[in-house]
């Protein structure tokens, strides 16, 4: 059966797989995926109101797996993610759907961005899974993410994703952080040990989420996971996968939370979608914000680019977006803004603006003091003493921030 017969060939504005940008094609580059989730498994219902969609591919697991691809072809992209029960809902074989999914990925030439388990839906997750107060539901969790993994791997995918939508607390009533903390990082220890075990070389990356739908997260944004990583000795194992929204439902951009993951070593790749910031919750909006995204992209190009990483569509269409057309016009909207972004971002590499500005701001440091304080000749007393010796007296220089802004949106040279 053909979902979408009556839809032409996508044709796009901005994005050319084969286009060279910075020395690879603009297909690996960029690395985008469709997601299962929002894309094949979305019935349009909310926390308001009932299923609005009427998807044909619904009706069994292996008609939603050969829509999947079919879209895949139509949109002329590479790679998918997808959460286990995306694709194997209950009752369904896991390993079984894999078959089938390994068939397709075979005949479209497409590859597993990556895989995840879905920890969160199913009732016995209400406290949580490797946080849970009953450690039965802690060994289902182990059981489910094995099972995930070990067909990430099968798949050849390329990473494996822990989405934690549970793993906090409502209240500090009934909490024991110290428990639950402890708990979080022997279930990812664990996991750690068998992922060498298996010899899966994908990253393992964490998506920090600050609420929604637990009111207190541990993995609230991409500092207090590195500094959970840190306290359990993870942080050479995992790294982080950013979701635009989660950034700025925790008060941050999404430009923050990948300079702080790159500064920090621990960068792997993007879920783009975009929320509503008048709405309060995470609302999974396809990316349309060029400029954002060309920060983002200028950031992760300048660190040398996605290593196993890629952009995720985790995205989806608007409730009153009925049409299966609707679904193609979102996707290519997405596909065009992350182009037209990292052809942005290449014209600002090549211009080295931005570069110049950061690099004449901290010259100073590569100075004769600047290195000394750096490399730990100097103590407290004698920077003091030196303040008096030279009877220093700095003056404050512009950060020229309206400038920056204006290069970053092509208004300025």
């Amino acid at each position: 059966m053909d979902f979408f017969s009556d839809i032409p060939q996508v044709k796009y504005r901005y994005y050319n797989p084969k286009k060279m940008v910075l020395g690879k094609t603009m297909e690996e580059q960029l690395r985008i995926a469709v997601c299962f989730w929002h894309t094949f498994c979305w019935e349009g219902n909310d926390m308001f109101g009932l299923p609005a969609f009427q998807r044909p591919w619904l009706k069994s697991p292996q008609d939603k797996i050969k829509a999947g691809f079919e879209f895949l072809q139509k949109l002329g992209l590479k790679y998918f993610t997808f959460h286990d029960v995306d694709v194997a809902p209950a009752g369904v074989s896991l390993r079984k759907i894999a078959e089938l999914i390994e068939k397709e990925m075979h005949r479209t030439k497409t590859e597993l961005l990556w895989g995840t388990a879905n920890l969160t839906g199913h009732p016995r997750y209400l406290a949580g899974a490797s946080t849970n107060p009953d450690p039965e539901v802690f060994a289902m969790a182990v059981h489910q993410v094995k099972e995930a993994i070990d067909v990430t791997h099968q798949l050849k995918g390329h990473n494996y994703v822990l989405w934690g939508g549970r793993e906090g607390y409502e209240t500090i009533l009934n909490t024991n952080i110290k428990q639950e903390l402890d708990q979080y990082g022997r279930f990812l220890s664990m996991l750690v040990d068998y992922k060498h075990k298996i010899g899966f070389k994908g990253l393992l990356l964490i998506e920090p989420k600050p609420c929604e739908p637990m009111k207190h997260m541990y993995d609230f944004d991409c500092a207090t996971a590195y500094a959970f990583l840190q306290k359990y000795g993870l942080e050479k194992e995992f790294k982080f996968n950013i979701e635009t929204n989660h950034a700025t439902l925790a008060g941050h951009t999404l430009s923050h939370e990948i300079a702080y993951s790159i500064a920090n070593g621990v960068f792997g790749s993007i879920d783009a979608n975009e929320g509503d910031l008048l709405l309060g919750w995470d609302t999974d909006q396809f990316p349309i914000d060029s400029a954002q995204y060309t920060h983002a992209l200028y950031l992760i190009l300048q660190n040398g680019g996605f290593t196993s990483g890629g952009l995720n569509l985790d995205a989806k269409v608007r409730r009153q977006s009925i049409d299966l057309q609707d679904l193609f016009s979102a996707h290519i909207n997405g596909v065009d803004t992350l182009a037209k972004a990292l052809i942005q971002a290449e014209e600002l590499i090549k211009k080295n603006l931005l570069v110049s500005n950061l690099s004449s701001r901290y010259k100073g440091w590569s100075g004769k003091l600047g290195q000394k304080i750096l490399k730990g000749e100097m103590s407290f007393e004698t920077v003091a003493k030196y303040v008096e010796t030279k009877g220093l007296d700095p003056e404050a220089k512009s950060g020229r921030q309206e400038l920056l802004e204006g290069i970053l949106h092509g208004l300025r040279d």
